[in-house]
């Protein structure tokens, strides 16, 4: 599954990170992350999958389309995140 903007935004919450974290642990640009979580910029394959293994590193899960569609959850409970 390809990670969206939305999508993003949606597990960098749930993690808890601000953006300069997600930038530092995934290599993109502060400034491309927002771009591509308001829907502005598509930043391509390369840093969609950077984007997303740096959230999942992070505990973020994403989950594909089934019957309530795609998402975001996470692996760990918040007190686990945080540490």
């Amino acid at each position: 599954m390809q990670i969206t903007g939305p999508l993003c935004r949606a597990a960098r919450a749930l993690v808890q990170w601000p953006r300069t974290q997600l930038a530092t642990a995934s290599g993109i640009a502060k400034p491309a992350i927002r771009a591509f979580e308001t829907g502005d910029v598509n930043p391509g394959d390369e840093a969609k999958a950077a984007l997303k293994l740096a959230l999942e590193t992070a505990g973020a899960v994403f989950l594909d389309e089934g019957d309530l569609g795609v998402g975001v959850r996470l692996r760990f409970t918040r007190k686990d995140v945080k540490q």
